[in-house]
């Protein structure tokens, strides 16, 4: 086994047992609603309710360990460290992505209202993946100085992994339960080899055929996280 499966391995491990901490030992139980700005990608939202963050122990009064899940529609993210080009526009979606954070928080509480700074690992999984071919093509036109282009690649999505830090402010309305607001800036990728071909040329010559092979290609899942959430006491 590689170190970077073993990595992997490991926060997957991590996470499910984090997932096994009985609720009376939880501070407190979210439910959220957020929204992701990604890096060169599109606006996308979440499907509720399927968004659980704030799920934890608390280490001691300033510092708790907490985990979740986030399950996104994305709109669109951008492919990175593709051997011949860049570009600033979605190569890849819509999907559906899960997320699961795993943070450390620093927290300050008061009678009505905390007040947290969070920061740690996450990973993610991308499912019903397509790409956006009318994007790629425009970018492989740009590249190659091309008027025309048609691609068809190859492609599969690999689990991500990254890091991210932000902050949340809760006020509460009742003992019992609180408004949340909490932004967050992720930066993880995940492997999407692409394999395939592409075809163009200039309008007034002929057509060219170029197999590629672009195996470092990654989901670059970069971006800012906004969230609207609710949370209960126990």
């Amino acid at each position: 086994m590689s170190l970077k499966t073993f990595k992997r391995c490991a926060l997957v491990v991590g996470l499910a047992f984090i997932f096994t901490i009985p609720k009376s030992q939880a501070q407190e139980v979210g439910l959220s609603f957020s929204y992701f700005l990604p890096k060169n990608g599109d606006f996308s939202t979440p499907i509720s309710p399927f968004s659980i963050r704030g799920v934890g122990v608390d280490l001691n009064d300033y510092f708790a360990l907490q985990t979740g899940f986030s399950l996104y529609r994305m709109s669109g993210l951008n492919i990175k460290d593709i051997d011949d080009f860049e570009s600033d526009k979605s190569l890849l979606g819509p999907n559906f992505t899960i997320m699961v954070p795993l943070e450390l928080v620093m927290q300050f509480i008061g009678k009505t209202q905390e007040f947290r700074i969070k920061g740690g690992g996450f990973a993610f999984y991308g499912f019903d993946n397509k790409l956006n071919y009318g994007n790629m093509d425009r970018a492989i036109r740009k590249f190659e100085n091309w008027d025309v282009a048609n691609s068809s690649f190859d492609y599969k999505h690999g689990l991500g992994l990254g890091y991210y830090f932000g902050a949340e402010y809760v006020v509460y309305v009742t003992r019992a339960w609180g408004l949340s607001l909490e932004a967050n800036y992720f930066i993880g990728d995940a492997d999407l080899p692409l394999e395939g071909s592409y075809t163009g040329g200039s309008a007034s010559g002929s057509l060219e055929t170029r197999q590629v092979d672009w195996a470092d290609a990654k989901v670059d899942y970069t971006g800012l996280e906004i969230s609207i959430g609710i949370l209960f006491t126990q």
